[in-house]
C-alpha cells in the first residue's frame, strides 16, 4: 500500500450528498476520501460510489465505509471497518491483498489485535469529542493515542473530533493520518478548510 496521506478525508452522508461532498473534498486537494452513509442501502451506496470514482482525480483513492462488497463491485481502493462489521479476515479474502482493508479500534487491546490483522491502518479514537456518532466510545485523548502509536507497527489514522486547531498535537501524538469529517464538512468553504487542514505543521 502507499503511503497514507496525512488527510484522511470522509464525505459523511449525514452533512449531504456524500457526492457532491467527496467533489469538494477532492478539490480542496484530498487524495483519500472515505464515502460513509450509515443510512443508504447497497444500491444507492454503490451508485454514490461510482459517481464519486468518476469525478476522483487521477492517483486519489476512495475507501467505502462499511461494505466490503460495495468496494468490490465499484473498483475502489478499499473499505473501512468497524468492530461489528464484516471481520478483516473476510475482508481481505473478498478483496484480495491489494486493495486498502483499514479497521477501527477504540483501546490499547484492540489495537493490539489489529496489529495482527491483515489490515493496512488502524484506525483509533475518538481522539476528543465527537458528534458524527449516535453512540460513540469513550473518549481516549491525546496520551492513549501516544501510546498506541508507540505499541502497533501498522500506521495509526486518529479520529474523532479533530479540528485544525487540533491536528497539530495530534500529528505530534505520532499519528500517520488524521481522520476528519465535521470540520471539513461543517465549513462554508470545504475546499479551502481542506487545503487549510493539509498545510498543518507540527514542531
Amino acid at each position: 500500500m502507499t503511503p497514507l496521506p496525512r488527510l484522511y478525508a470522509i464525505a459523511d452522508a449525514a452533512f449531504g450528498d456524500p457526492v457532491q461532498l467527496a467533489e469538494a473534498l477532492f478539490a480542496g486537494g484530498a487524495r483519500l476520501v472515505q464515502i460513509r452513509n450509515k443510512k443508504a442501502g447497497a444500491r444507492e451506496l454503490l451508485q454514490q460510489v461510482e459517481r464519486v470514482l468518476a469525478l476522483a482525480p487521477p492517483g486519489a483513492q476512495v475507501i467505502v465505509n462499511d461494505r466490503a462488497d460495495v468496494a468490490l463491485l465499484a473498483g475502489t481502493s478499499g473499505v473501512h471497518l468497524g468492530q461489528t462489521d464484516l471481520p478483516p479476515f473476510e475482508a481481505r479474502r473478498i478483496l484480495g491483498p491489494d486493495r486498502i482493508v483499514g479497521f477501527s479500534t477504540h483501546n490499547l487491546q484492540q489495537a493490539l489485535e489489529a496489529d495482527t490483522m491483515p489490515v493496512d491502518y488502524i484506525a483509533f479514537g475518538p481522539i476528543f469529542p465527537t458528534s458524527t456518532k449516535e453512540n460513540p466510545d469513550p473518549v481516549v485523548g491525546l496520551e492513549m493515542l501516544a501510546d498506541i502509536c508507540r505499541a502497533v507497527h501498522k500506521p495509526v489514522v486518529a479520529i474523532g473530533g479533530i479540528t485544525l486547531e487540533t491536528a497539530p498535537s495530534v500529528l505530534k501524538a505520532g499519528a500517520s493520518s488524521i481522520a476528519v469529517i465535521r470540520d471539513l464538512l461543517d465549513s462554508a468553504d470545504v475546499a479551502r478548510r481542506v487545503r487549510e487542514m493539509q498545510a498543518v505543521r507540527f514542531e
